[in-house]
């Protein structure tokens, strides 16, 4: 047994120890690196010093508030804690700005911030930029606003970063120009600037526990937010961030598990206003992921030749679950789920416009579609998915747009119900616009479930679509305002959609259906669903 002054002596112990934390401070206007940088009236002037420090638990690099450090913070080996993290954050005194975030420019420098084999560290109230410039050893082969890696065996956790701003992230001086085929490949074949990144290439190495809040990430080559793991990062939370204008995607996740994404806003990706940027994305995408649960966001005027979805599913995922969402004005469309996924879901989300994309047209190699299952999955044969679940959902498009849907014989286990088809104009079935597209009407497919939806008008699915609906509802459920672009405008007033959904089931054949259950007991905005569920994603009001 421990004895309670032994107790007490480690408690003083721990405390001390916490007390002993050192505060660094930069000031680049006042600054001078011949100080000892452990006052705010003897900062540093750059990052010189940093790396000769032996950083511990509870230490803080702090950054002069309103001003601008040129240059890149690089920390290695870092074990702090969640308790008592290592803090990069930004200072006031009576010389600087107070309110403002303090700003690293890393034009010229590898990454704004990099963070290798680290543990317990937090990042807050700062902002990056770096606009171009030739790397100092010039052979970086990205850039980054923020890169967290692991590359040595271990097992690392607790990375937060709060209240950033990335903006104006590119590897290339302005003006250089891709080529136009890049925008086919994969996700581009030349260096580009990224907002954050989280990169876990290593079998022997682990992230566990990484927060992206409060954040803007803005005009940047690639990707907004995006991690790179092999099944070996876990327990993910972004939320109550802006990713605007991004040349790839806004979100992508690659061999995670376990994350939350919530109440994010996601506009403009895939954007190509700028030459140095790749010009495809959709708002989020996930490949290889489990878990995953994607909800009350805002996916807007995603753009690009192929892809480009407010949400995309690409293949090899499970368990991924799209639900509480707006998806707005997104070139590629609203549902896409790729070939050797497992009990997928989109559920109660309002897609307006979506799939306007027409193949041929501004050099477009895929269509926009509405609904998209595809049993891509790479250089292999198709393949799935297998038990997708489509339901309450409210879809609207305008007449001016050809809905478009791709069915591939190759899924297996189906279910789409209690959705609102509100199409206005033509709908028509289309090829899956992958390598090897599949062809229409193939072989019919196993355990289908598509009843029960509400379509505006007779003959509003296309006749030659390997799955056809029954018990099928028609009619108008008087949206507030369709040409509006909010999830209120999409209130339904008729009473056609009243209490006319079903109960969801398992597709047959399916012993898992959705892991966090397939029964909702809330709309999208929020209304209890008593008794019955109403057709589509918004309950009518008493």
């Amino acid at each position: 047994m421990i004895k309670k002054t032994t107790l007490i002596s480690l408690h003083l112990f721990l405390a001390v120890k916490v007390l002993s934390a050192s505060t660094y401070y930069i000031h680049p206007e006042q600054g001078n690196d011949n100080n000892d940088g452990s006052s705010v009236t003897s900062p540093w002037q750059t990052f010189k010093n940093i790396p000769r420090l032996s950083l511990k638990a509870g230490d803080t690099i702090a950054l002069a508030s309103g001003t601008i450090t040129k240059g890149g913070l690089v920390l290695k080996d870092i074990r702090g804690s969640q308790n008592h993290p290592l803090v990069v954050t930004a200072y006031h005194s009576s010389s600087n700005v107070k309110g403002r975030m303090a700003i690293i420019d890393a034009g010229g420098f590898d990454h704004g911030i990099y963070l290798e084999n680290s543990s317990g560290v937090l990042i807050k109230g700062i902002q990056i930029t770096a606009a171009g410039g030739t790397p100092p050893k010039g052979d970086a082969k990205m850039r980054c606003g923020i890169l967290v890696q692991v590359n040595s065996p271990g097992e690392y956790d607790n990375i937060v970063l709060d209240d950033i701003r990335i903006e104006d992230i590119f590897f290339e001086e302005e003006g250089f120009k891709r080529p136009k085929k890049e925008v086919k490949s994969a996700n581009g074949t030349q260096s580009y600037g990224w907002g954050i990144r989280f990169i876990s290439e290593k079998d022997s190495a682990s992230i566990t526990g990484v927060t992206i809040k409060n954040s803007t990430i803005k005009n940047v080559g690639h990707t907004g937010i995006k991690f790179t793991g092999r099944k070996n990062i876990h327990e993910i939370v972004v939320c109550n961030n802006k990713v605007l204008d991004t040349g790839g995607p806004g979100i992508q996740f690659s061999g995670v598990s376990k994350v939350r994404v919530h109440d994010n806003l996601v506009n403009g990706s895939g954007s190509s206003d700028d030459s140095r940027k790749w010009g495809r994305g959709s708002g989020l995408w996930t490949w290889n992921s489990s878990d995953v649960l994607i909800e009350k966001n805002k996916f807007m005027n995603a753009n690009g030749p192929g892809d480009s979805a407010g949400v995309h599913i690409d293949f090899y995922c499970s368990d991924v679950i799209v639900q509480y969402n707006l998806s707005l004005n997104n070139a590629g469309g609203f549902c896409e789920i790729l070939g050797d996924n497992f009990n997928c879901s989109y559920r109660y989300n309002l897609s307006i416009n979506d799939g306007y994309r027409i193949k041929g047209v501004n050099g477009a190699f895929q269509e926009g579609k509405t609904f998209w299952l595809s049993g891509y999955r790479g250089n292999q044969e198709r393949r799935g998915p297998f038990n997708s679940y489509f339901y309450n959902n409210t879809i609207y498009v305008k007449k001016e747009i050809v809905a478009k849907i791709a069915i591939d014989s190759k899924s297996k286990g189906i279910l789409i119900a209690n959705n609102i088809f509100y199409i206005e104009g033509d709908i028509k079935t289309v090829k899956g616009d992958q390598y090897k597209p599949e062809d229409l009407l193939e072989n019919p497919i196993d355990d289908v479930v598509f009843t029960n939806n509400l379509f505006l008008k007779p003959n509003s699915w296309p006749t030659n679509s390997v799955v056809q609906p029954t018990n099928s509802i028609i009619g108008e459920p008087g949206f507030r305002n369709k040409r509006g672009e909010t999830f209120q405008d999409f209130v339904p007033t008729r009473s056609v959609i009243r209490d006319k959904g079903m109960v969801i089931r398992r597709i047959p054949g399916d012993s898992v259906g959705i892991k966090i259950g397939l029964e909702v007991t809330r709309d999208v905005l929020g209304n209890p669903i008593v008794g019955l569920p109403d057709i589509g994603a918004i309950e009518m009001q008493q």
